[in-house]
């Protein structure tokens, strides 16, 4: 059980360690959905992310003995992070294990922070196994990521902060790998508002091992997963997480690569907030799902730690999925003007030309004919559609095939 003294115990060690984030309404969310949308900004979080909450309580309440013989972690980078950064704070050596293919960015700050960091595995799990073997060699501590009592009420923390700047909440949207954040916000908004609120937990098509084990009442593995959203890439849930949530929390729903991008790219675009892909969950839901949320809605954006290489990847998949890309391809006359008059034809109909390409030689083409391939930028979908239809219309031109993809280049 985490009671509100509990939780109001751990908000007042994490004074002055965790930020108190903001809590931001979205005009554009709100339209989408139809309710008040309310962002709280986790990825503005002191190290990225709402990690060094539990992390910090967790550690600080360590004895002496314990902090002098140092800490050990698995984490795909929030966590690790969350732990360097308290360990700084407390005066504590901290050894992290990260997967092999874990975000550089997210290696780097974790060192940063002074933290050791060794890699091993594929996924967080793989590499909480060498952690756990190294502190059995070690008498370090292992601080898990979500599966323990004082993690998960260091993340009820945030509870305390809805409560306060959105009071009359009716929905929280949690992102969700092994549950630590979910139990916390789920146990603590229902103790400390004393009414309902329902909270969902939002999980990775590719790495939802949740809807599973809730079922199954027990921690269910999962054989495999995949997604780019990495902070909640977790193959088995959390015992003591599973059992607060399967108490306290409405329900697991999933979200597919491509909601997630688009919600990343709404982010970035309209919220003007940088959010990782697994922050972003809980708005790719509210996009995919409008109207099934009772507002006020708050969406928990978890963290901020992107890869920028991996975000210009992203936004452009999330292009994608909106249909703002188009590639077309057109069959013209090889004589002089007809690629200029294709050209201001689409400048007429606001399609936006990112590259152009000729075919001249192919089995199909006759001596004085030339496929054009163009690739544009359009406002979406619906642009899309009307570009095609236009050029269909087109004498001087025939249209071969359209397609809304990403550019080759």
């Amino acid at each position: 059980m985490i009671t509100l003294e509990m939780i109001r115990a751990a908000a007042r060690e994490l004074e002055g360690v965790a930020q108190r984030t903001p809590m931001e309404y979205s005009r554009a969310l709100s339209q989408v959905a139809g309710v008040p949308v309310h962002l709280k900004c986790e990825n503005l979080q002191r190290g990225g992310s709402f990690k060094i909450r539990g992390a910090y309580t967790r550690m600080s309440r360590l004895s002496a003995a314990q902090k002098a013989a140092g800490v050990i972690a698995a984490s795909a980078g929030n966590h690790a992070q969350g732990v360097a950064l308290a360990a700084r704070m407390l005066g504590i050596s901290a050894t992290v294990y990260m997967p092999v293919d874990a975000a550089l960015p997210k290696v780097a700050a974790t060192a940063g922070y002074g933290a050791e960091i060794r890699r091993a595995g594929s996924s967080v799990d793989e590499a909480l196994v060498e952690a756990r073997a190294e502190a059995e060699r070690t008498g370090k501590v292992v601080v898990h990521p979500f599966d323990h009592p004082d993690i998960v009420t260091g993340q009820a923390s945030i509870a305390l902060e809805i409560a306060e700047q959105t009071p009359e909440v009716a929905t929280v949207l949690v992102p969700t790998g092994g549950g630590g954040l979910l139990a916390g916000v789920g146990a603590g908004l229902r103790t400390v508002l004393g009414r309902p609120v329902e909270v969902v937990g939002v999980q990775a098509e590719g790495a939802a091992a949740y809807p599973a084990s809730l079922s199954a009442g027990s921690p269910i593995p999962l054989e495999a997963m995949h997604t780019m959203a990495d902070g909640i890439a977790v193959a088995t849930p959390g015992q003591v997480p599973l059992e607060i949530v399967q108490d306290s929390v409405a329900r697991v729903e999933t979200v597919t690569e491509e909601e997630i991008s688009r919600a990343l790219l709404m982010l970035t675009e309209r919220a003007k907030l940088v959010v990782e892909p697994s922050g972003a969950a809980g708005i790719a839901a509210l996009m995919h799902r409008p109207g099934a949320y009772a507002g006020p809605v708050v969406a928990i954006l978890s963290g901020g730690n992107i890869d920028p290489l991996v975000l210009m990847r992203v936004l452009r998949h999330g292009m994608v999925a909106a249909g703002r890309y188009l590639q077309v391809q057109v069959r013209v006359k090889d004589t002089p003007g007809n690629l200029a008059r294709l050209l201001a034809h689409l400048a007429d109909l606001d399609a936006n030309v990112l590259n152009v390409g000729h075919v001249r030689t192919a089995a199909d083409l006759a001596v004085d004919e030339v496929d054009i391939a163009v690739e544009c930028e359009t406002n979406g979908a619906e642009h899309c559609d009307s570009v095609l239809r236009a050029l269909a219309g087109e004498d001087h031109y025939r249209v071969l095939w359209g397609s809304m993809e990403a550019p080759t280049a």
